[in-house]
């Protein structure tokens, strides 16, 4: 069974929005996908700019300890919370390390395998 769609955090202009402490729902990570252990995923939106008018999506990604395969989007995300390993399969580069502070950029279709040490929630922006 599927978590229900997340709600959307509001962004307002002059506020501040906790992304540290925004609940998350997760979903198992499919079959397919889980190379080690029982990870799961979830998604809260910060903005409704995903359809273009911005140019991107704006949230908060959350992953809980395991292994798992992914193909990436165009990305740009900064860790807000634990530890991971990120190995890229395609195309072959050298494994990151992840922590608090990490700021990491993707490109779409990268192949990557994410090692989750600690439950880790980054904030994204994607296109």
């Amino acid at each position: 069974m599927s978590a229900p769609e997340p709600e959307l955090a509001r962004l307002v202009a002059g506020a501040v929005t906790d992304v540290s402490s925004l609940p998350i729902a997760h979903d198992p990570v499919p079959a397919d996908q889980v190379v080690s252990g029982s990870p799961s995923t979830g998604y809260a939106p910060l903005d409704e700019s995903g359809d273009g008018e911005r140019g991107g999506e704006l949230g908060v990604w959350e992953m809980t300890p395991g292994a798992m395969r992914d193909v990436e989007v165009d990305e740009v995300f900064l860790v807000i919370a634990g530890r991971a390993t990120v190995e890229f399969v395609e195309p072959a580069l050298p494994a990151i390390d992840l922590r608090p502070g990490s700021v990491v950029r993707l490109d779409a279709g990268m192949s990557t395998v994410w090692t989750v040490t600690e439950t880790l929630r980054k904030l994204f922006i994607a296109r």
